[in-house]
């Protein structure tokens, strides 16, 4: 509902308890005609597959202070579950790099790769940030609706079995609850670590699954060789490591949170191996990008020594990073294929501070 009690026309009702309030001012016949319209649309409101309703760890409670103040039609959507109208969202056609966040508290929600055109008239994504969208039961007993897993906030809802994309699932999101935060701009606005442990498709696979973190490249780096390609990596005439370049969201995980799922993917106490695949460009490693990083890699290395692990994972700042070819890039989604030398082994006690 609006709190102004104003007419809004590219807002409707939230299907929850909502529909005949007062802000509509208009002719019955014309209010049962945008029920319809909600009823039958192929957007949010289509009756679904079920839909996995496995909700993510909470995340660290968040200092509602830093919350944007919401105007009126943005509270209607965001707090009171409306839904804007179809085709009336700023962001719907938008296909510029970047990542979408949520318009309250500022949480990373969606990559621009993985949106796409449904034609319903809503901004569509086949996938979330990890950990970054809950899901719940609609009060109408029949769809599933996605929240701002850090906030709360409304989103709209979620679908599947649609065959729309290869992950047969649509989060069908409200222009209204997202912003958007350029590629260009991320740097500023998320935190970046690199990591080296073994192949680079592995450690790609494994560390993009963690929550919180945005996107991940594969690339060469700490060696003395500019523009390296794998050939020259492999014949160990550059000092590179095959790393992986993390960027995650602070408000959602934290480089400990990631370090730790690191550890715990690859052995660390292997020096210049990974299983099977042998050289220096398989070693170990953390590049950081701060004093902040490198104490907290050091006191988890001290944590898994005390742990009688002989690590072997080097520490050292990080130098230029240059991706590798596109071909490495996401290998195993491409591939469909599994890493053969990297799995989960749990390595911490406590939970990361």
């Amino acid at each position: 509902m609006l709190v102004s009690g104003a007419v809004n026309t590219n807002v409707l009702p939230s299907s929850s308890g909502v529909l005949a309030h007062t802000m509509y001012f208009q002719p019955l016949a014309a209010r049962i005609s945008m029920l319809l319209l909600l009823a039958v649309s192929g957007a949010c409101s289509a009756k679904p597959e079920a839909a996995n309703l496995e909700t993510p760890m909470q995340p660290p409670p968040m200092n509602t202070n830093d919350w944007r103040k919401l105007t009126p039609e943005e509270e209607a959507v965001i707090v009171h579950k409306a839904t804007e109208r179809p085709g009336s969202g700023s962001y719907e056609k938008q296909k510029e790099p970047g990542t979408y966040v949520c318009r309250r508290c500022g949480a990373a929600l969606y990559r621009a790769e993985d949106k796409f055109d449904a034609g319903c008239g809503w901004p569509s994504f086949d996938t979330e940030v990890p950990g970054a969208v809950r899901r719940q039961p609609d009060a109408d007993g029949q769809r599933t609706e996605i929240l701002c897993n850090t906030c709360g906030g409304h989103l709209g809802h979620v679908f599947l079995g649609e065959h729309l994309t290869v992950r047969n699932t649509r989060h069908c999101v409200n222009s209204i609850s997202l912003d958007f935060v350029p590629l260009a701009l991320g740097t500023n606005r998320f935190e970046r670590a690199i990591f080296a442990g073994g192949c680079f498709w592995g450690v790609q696979a494994l560390l993009e699954e963690g929550r919180g973190v945005i996107r991940t490249t594969v690339g060469y780096t700490g060696g003395h060789t500019d523009h390296p390609s794998y050939d020259e990596v492999c014949a160990h005439t550059t000092g590179h490591a095959e790393a992986v370049e993390v960027i995650f969201d602070p408000k959602q995980t934290s480089f400990e949170a990631v370090a730790r799922l690191f550890f715990e993917i690859h052995d660390p106490t292997q020096h210049d191996r990974q299983g099977p695949d042998l050289g220096d460009q398989y070693r170990s490693a953390i590049f950081y990008t701060s004093e902040k990083q490198k104490e907290t890699a050091l006191r988890l290395i001290g944590e898994l020594r005390r742990k009688k692990l002989d690590v072997a994972t080097q520490v050292t700042p990080a130098v230029a990073f240059w991706p590798a070819e596109s071909y490495h890039q996401d290998y195993y989604r491409k591939t469909g294929g599994h890493p053969y030398c990297h799995r989960r082994m749990e390595r911490f006690d406590a939970p990361a501070k």
